[in-house]
């Protein structure tokens, strides 16, 4: 009978060793064994932005590439964005259950005990520029959190961790809409405790001096569904900085302020606004044929197509591109929707792109609906943030409580000078 282990034989040394294979891996800590002397370090692996590195175990998000398969605690994203709603999804990713009515109802009131912020909040946020980006400020509030909730740094206490996800995804829809009224000059709207999560926020960031800010359930709806779809992706780039500085035993606040940090950037939470910016450089979708010409010619790029994970359709863009059509029902067709479907049919058509494996993303429809609902481009990270703190907290508190969890310290291979002797300023050439 086959053994479930790895024979690795160093052809250095002609030693042979075996390895015990686990879910599918090895550990990378076993590889030290294999040394040239006993003065050698040992093997190291050398895996630059952890292209086949599993850095933990988890519970939470499975996806499958190849077939696009997307699941949230075993659930299809597809069916959850059809029927369930963002809190629901938010308290199904932390607690790995669906809430029964009872549970749903406490979870809803203690996030909706939490949406105020702290006055003096407010005057942190009156000291940015006028002109600050929505997401530089909800980044450094979110750090700034940490030293109002001090009960935050006990982190191995449950009841705290508890208190600090409810604040949490309670409060960051306040930032963002603060932020974003900052943005533009306008005075800061409380939270309305009446209406739900994704009204709320809506109604904090237009309302005007009506008494009180309907939105279009449609448009309430859509931002909810978009608020599911990015709940969570496994161990992304702002995935991976939040568990990273969660590993030091750091408070939830300054995790997600680095992961927010993390999210900024345009490879990450900004490639929505990438995908904007390439329609609109294409102007029409008659140009959509010489813009592939130029895109295969190594001339351009194709934004929002492809995915390091997913080497099949994104299964949230297919959600997506049909939340589109409901959207512009309300809010009148986006001009760039025509460029974008005449892009992807030409490209899913295309050799060159089927070869490569590059279908549309998550990002390549949600800009042209953020637009459409009236949210500008530098809002559009933050309407990342908003959903994946849900996702980022239930990370943290499943690493809080993995046994198995170290500070993160990964190794590097050396590439500087040797020793050298300090030579004196009056000798250097």
């Amino acid at each position: 009978m086959a053994r479930n282990t790895l024979t690795v034989t160093d052809n250095r040394t002609g030693k042979q060793y075996e390895f015990p294979i686990t879910d599918g891996t090895i550990k990378a800590v076993d590889l030290r064994q294999i040394k040239v002397s006993e003065e050698d370090f040992g093997l190291m692996t050398y895996d630059p932005a952890f292209m086949n590195t599993a850095s933990c175990r988890s519970a939470i998000t499975f996806i499958d590439g190849d077939k696009g398969i997307l699941r949230y605690r075993g659930y299809p994203i597809e069916q959850l964005a059809e029927k369930s709603n963002y809190l629901e999804v938010a308290y199904l990713l932390i607690y790995g259950e669906l809430p029964n009515k009872k549970q749903f109802e406490d979870w809803v009131a203690g996030i909706t005990h939490h949406t105020m912020l702290h006055e003096n909040m407010k005057k942190l946020m009156d000291g940015f520029h006028y002109d600050a980006h929505p997401m530089g400020m909800l980044a450094a509030t979110l750090g700034a959190l940490s030293t109002f909730y001090t009960d935050a740094r006990n982190v191995h206490d449950p009841e705290s961790r508890r208190q600090q996800i409810l604040r949490l995804i309670a409060k960051v829809p306040t930032i963002a809409a603060f932020a974003y009224r900052h943005s533009v000059g306008r005075p800061y709207i409380y939270p309305d405790n009446s209406l739900g999560y994704a009204g709320n926020f809506m109604s904090m960031l237009w309302k005007m001096v009506e008494v009180r800010y309907e939105a279009n359930p449609t448009l309430v709806r859509a931002l909810d569904v978009l608020f599911i779809l990015h709940a969570d992706h496994e161990q992304n780039c702002s995935t991976n900085a939040m568990r990273s500085i969660t590993s030091s035993d750091a408070d939830p606040y300054s995790s997600a302020a680095g992961a927010a940090a993390a999210l900024w950037g345009p490879l990450h939470g900004g490639a929505n606004e990438a995908v904007l910016r390439m329609l609109a450089e294409i102007g029409h979708k008659d140009r959509v044929p010489a813009f592939i010409k130029e895109v295969k010619e190594g001339h351009g790029k194709l934004m929002g197509f492809g995915h390091r994970v997913y080497k099949n359709y994104d299964p949230r863009a297919r959600t997506i591109k049909k939340l589109a059509d409901e959207v512009f029902a309300v809010t009148g067709r986006n001009p760039k929707l025509d460029i974008a479907l005449e892009l992807e049919r030409i490209a899913l058509q295309d050799e060159y792109f089927v070869k490569r494996k590059l279908y549309p993303n998550v990002d390549f429809y949600s800009g042209l609906i953020y637009q459409a609902m009236g949210f500008p481009v530098e809002m559009f990270p933050v309407l990342f943030c908003i959903p994946r703190m849900s996702g980022w907290l239930a990370q943290w508190n499943e690493q809080t409580e993995d046994k198995e969890t170290k500070i993160a310290r990964p190794r590097q291979i050396y590439t500087g000078a040797v020793e050298r002797p300090f030579v004196e300023m009056s000798a250097r050439r």
